[in-house]
């Protein structure tokens, strides 16, 4: 059971958590053995001495320590090394009582277990570092392997060039030995790198360390300096996390050095490990400058549930034009003109890089309203043939009576080109230049003419079913939604029953946030559910992960989600995935919205 450890933030695997010792340390963090004499004495001062090493059982068979409420106590371990055979592994595996203090057990990648400990400390790192592959899979292995909500310490490997993809792949505790030993070897330390001394005409950095001439600039002051940076590091990386943009910073850090950049591309192929821990929502925007961020769990997640929970509901033929830089892309003057010159005739579907294809319904919806790109006017073939094969797998699942593309020559032609060819799907290009001269928006309206219209209050219906089956499954639009009434205007639709409200739009994110009266449809429907079950009580304003008993369904930070127990039913808002829901035992689980008394 964790008792001292807490995670207060997360962004994908990385988190923010709090290491709950007599003086608390905010994690990532810097941390070091207490009783080792730092090199220089501000040394001391950036690297948290908090860590309590009780010793090695390979020369004698130790106690188990004390401890103390102010040390997080490494526990008496058998250390191995990256390569060392399994049966040897299992053969010193040994295990430790309950602590009763915050503790640490050491582990390697094969032969993680859970111990009941606060934190585990990998003892093969060393073989994982400057080994994309084997970093990856060894770090994902143990994340599954203990529970959610225990800090992971990689010792004697952080450097600030490499501290951000760690963060990023789930280690909270580092320490500082590995830059110190590159600045008595007279390598000079930054977050793109190192240098040797002796190449360096002048001090780059303006730290306490640097602020001497580069003549008098010794090794002592480039280990100060090498710890300095690392930490100035790791602060970086969790204002980061605190916005929500860790990967935004990292995209552009890696590009420094090939294995970095060979690592965050390995973690890229292992969806899974990264989908479940990242939201699917959030109020920031998402970056995409590299071609990398084609591959990011919000922009494969969008792709795959528009192309295999949503559906058209218009009885209308559908017109692809491009994408705007003003989100929502209704909101953007060239929209504005594409839209009068449609006049409700044709379903408007946008193509954009990275994004791919964005139903109108959904164009509230996180990431399609909360990303900014670098726009060039020319395409990539890694983006041609991404959101070619998103738009090929849009066409195979929604059938039109006919496809109009309304899209620029260059790069966009070329997208549908291939998909109608895929799908054998005939389109009409209505461009001849660019997609808002008088040519081509006349062309737009008479390729229309004499096609019936919609109404408004059918586009609003529309969008409310389209983002519950994106929301919550396919097929959850006409369950949860199928006799309706709204309210207000896109973005701040409300959604009712009679006198009854169901849902809320929220316009921040472009989601459902349910009522009881919703909540109890979506109980009732045969759409999967997200629930979690609960003790005996009546939860006022969240549920504590202790107090869980069942999760039922895939739950992601972000999801609507059903609350459950004896005395109360309830829904609200996921803030821990489903796996740290069932492990873990401090830490809100569910931020509650509404919540009524069972009798």
């Amino acid at each position: 059971m964790t008792e001292y450890f807490e995670i207060h933030e997360r962004d994908g695997a990385a988190r923010i958590g709090e290491l709950r010792l007599t003086h608390p340390v905010t994690t990532p963090a810097l941390v070091d053995r207490d009783g080792i004499e730092p090199p220089t004495a501000a040394i001391g001062d950036l690297a948290h001495h908090r860590l309590r090493d009780a010793g090695s059982r390979w020369p004698t068979n130790r106690e188990e320590p004390a401890g103390e409420g102010s040390m997080l106590t490494i526990l008496p371990h058998r250390g191995l090394p990256a390569g060392t055979p399994e049966e040897v592994g299992e053969a010193f595996a040994g295990e430790h009582p309950d602590a009763g203090f915050p503790s640490a057990a050491v582990i390697s990648t094969d032969t993680a277990v859970d111990h009941g400990t606060d934190a585990y400390a990998l003892s093969d790192t060393q073989g994982l570092v400057g080994h994309a592959r084997a970093l990856v899979e060894g770090l994902i292995d143990v994340r599954g392997t203990v529970p959610a909500d225990t800090a992971l310490y990689l010792p004697g490997v952080a450097l600030p060039a490499n501290a951000p993809l760690l963060v990023y792949a789930g280690v909270d505790l580092v320490d500082p030995a590995r830059a110190i030993v590159k600045g008595t070897q007279g390598k000079y330390l930054t977050s793109d790198g190192e240098f040797f001394l002796s190449d360096l005409t002048e001090l780059p950095c303006p730290c306490p360390a640097c602020s001497t001439s580069i003549g008098a600039f010794g090794r002592e002051e480039c280990v100060e300096h090498n710890v300095r940076v690392l930490a100035a590091e790791l602060a970086t990386v969790r204002e980061r996390i605190r916005e929500g943009r860790l990967r935004d910073y990292l995209e552009g850090q890696v590009r420094h050095d090939p294995w970095l950049t060979a690592a965050l591309r390995r973690f890229d192929s292992q969806y899974t490990y990264l989908e479940t821990r990242t939201p699917v929502l959030r109020n920031t925007e998402l970056l995409a400058t590299t071609e990398d961020a084609m591959r990011r769990v919000e922009i494969q997640r969008f792709a795959d549930r528009v192309t295999s929970r949503y559906r058209s509901r218009f009885d209308a033929p559908l017109v692809l034009v491009p994408c705007s830089a003003r989100k929502p892309y209704s909101e953007s003057q060239s929209h504005g003109q594409f839209n009068d010159a449609i006049r409700y005739r044709g379903h408007v579907v946008s193509m954009t890089s990275p994004i791919g294809v964005v139903p109108q319904e959904l164009e509230h919806t996180y990431p399609a309203q909360h990303y900014d790109s670098a726009v060039t006017g020319r395409w990539s073939a890694e983006e041609i043939e991404f959101v070619a094969s998103v738009l090929s797998r849009y066409l195979a699942c929604n059938d039109y009576p006919r496809v109009i593309a309304h899209v620029p020559p260059e790069g966009y032609r070329e997208v549908c080109e291939r998909a109608a060819e895929a799908t054998d799907t005939e389109m009409e290009f209505t461009v001849p230049d660019y997609p808002t001269t008088d040519e081509s928006l006349t062309n737009l309206a008479a390729t229309l003419e004499g096609e019936p219209r919609y109404g408004k209050r059918e586009r609003e219906h529309n969008t409310i079913r389209a983002i519950a089956d994106y929301q919550f499954g396919a097929g959850a639009g006409e369950a949860l939604f199928e006799d309706i009434e709204v309210e207000s205007r896109i973005p701040k639709l409300r959604v009712l029953a009679g006198s009854e409200q169901l849902a809320t739009m929220v316009p921040q994110y472009g989601v459902l946030a349910l009522t009881l009266a919703g909540a109890r449809r979506w109980t009732d429907s045969e759409v999967p559910t997200r629930k979690v079950e609960i003790d005996g009580f009546v939860p006022r304003g969240s549920v504590l992960a202790p107090g869980i008993t069942g999760v039922e369904g895939e739950i992601r930070v972000g999801d609507e989600v059903l609350i459950d127990g004896p005395r109360a039913f309830g829904i609200g808002r996921a803030a821990m995935c489903d796996r740290e829901t069932e492990t873990s035992t401090r830490g809100i689980a569910v931020s509650v919205r509404h919540v009524e008394k069972v009798e």
